[in-house]
């Protein structure tokens, strides 16, 4: 081989080498595909985040737990629940609480841990330095009530999505309700952020206070306090802006379907979002009823699929648009871009990066 040919096969290899590592690639951080509950196995996961200590957090929901993933060792731990299906343990150790259905989980500046709990109609919250479990919001019984008072005696209904926002406060998507709701996590004082209980359209650019929303289910939050919002009946996504108080329209023209990738995220279809995850000007969506994640380019509008096929399935892996995914609903992206993802009914959490 002459100095020429030599230089060639180099840029050949290193050519490959570079398009190898831009290229997506999809694991299975955790679950074999089957339920169970162990270091290897988890049983419908949902919600999930990196905490304060940059470890993954997840909602196992079918084990009624909330669990952590170290991601150096890969060990898991129970940070709240015993396993059975029921509302107990507040004022004592969160490992030792029942819980009921949690959906998802979210920390505050200090390092409590909440959890939505749809079946109990409640958010709860882990205290960071004992470990200790109260009900923050809700009463257990499903209702609406309590605006303008302590949030543990207001009803929820099917409490879905949490969010902390810029201003101190937990947003929780009051799903059966119809509404999002409010509270300062200084006072403790609940009320309606937005939604009238009413099932309606939302019109684009109205303000958020006294307009419906039809199935709030999931919200995300940006540093700046934009707050995007996933209604999972409405199969559309909306934009609220803090400032002026008005929403507007992002994603899905609000009708079920799986289509417009590649085009304006206005004119696709939508089925059923159920998680969001905002990061470094994207969106995305856990398109759950359509078993993909779909990512929005926020400055152009653009919708594509970055993660499964469209159709339901386990896998294979690495390539994400070859790999299946059944039902996924939570999704998080870190701040190095690694996106997770619940996998909800192939009992796995996978990661893209």
């Amino acid at each position: 081989m002459n100095r020429r040919e030599a230089l060639r096969a180099l840029f050949i290899v290193l050519s490959s080498t570079r398009a190898n590592a831009a290229s997506p690639s999809v694991s299975t951080l955790i679950g074999t595909g089957s339920p169970g509950y162990s270091d290897r196995e988890v049983n419908n996961p949902y919600g999930l985040v990196i905490g304060p200590d940059r470890d993954l957090y997840f909602c196992d929901l079918d084990n009624q737990r909330i669990r952590r993933l170290d991601l150096r060792t890969h060990r898991t731990t129970t940070i709240a629940g015993n396993g059975q299906k029921a509302y107990s343990g507040d004022g004592g150790p969160a490992v030792a609480a029942s819980l009921n259905m949690p959906h998802e989980i979210q920390f505050d500046s200090a390092g409590n841990l909440y959890i939505a709990e749809r079946d109990n109609h409640v958010v709860r919250k882990v205290q960071a330095k004992s470990g200790v479990i109260s009900t923050f919001a809700g009463t257990g019984a499903p209702g609406f009530s309590g605006d303008g008072g302590p949030a543990a005696r207001a009803q929820l209904r099917q409490p879905h999505s949490i969010a902390v926002d810029p201003k101190g406060r937990l947003l929780i998507c009051d799903i059966g309700n119809h509404r999002i709701r409010q509270v300062d996590l200084s006072s403790g004082t609940i009320e309606t952020y937005g939604g009238t209980g009413e099932r309606l359209p939302t019109p684009d650019g109205a303000p958020v206070k006294g307009t419906p929303l039809n199935g709030p289910r999931t919200i995300a939050i940006t540093r700046d306090g934009d707050l995007y919002l996933a209604l999972r009946e409405g199969n559309a996504i909306y934009r609220i802006a803090p400032k002026p108080g008005t929403i507007h329209h992002v994603a899905g023209i609000g009708e079920q379907g799986y289509s417009g990738d590649g085009g304006p995220a206005r004119l696709a279809r939508l089925a059923g979002p159920k998680g969001l995850a905002f990061a470094r000007g994207n969106l995305y969506v856990a398109d759950t009823e359509n078993h993909v994640v779909r990512r929005i380019e926020l400055e152009t509008g653009i919708i594509t699929t970055v993660l499964g096929t469209g159709r339901r399935g386990d896998g294979p892996e690495p390539d994400p648009l070859r790999c299946g995914l059944s039902r996924p609903h939570g999704v998080f992206v870190s701040g190095a871009g690694m996106l997770y993802v619940g996998d909800s009914e192939a009992h796995r959490i996978r990661i893209v990066n």
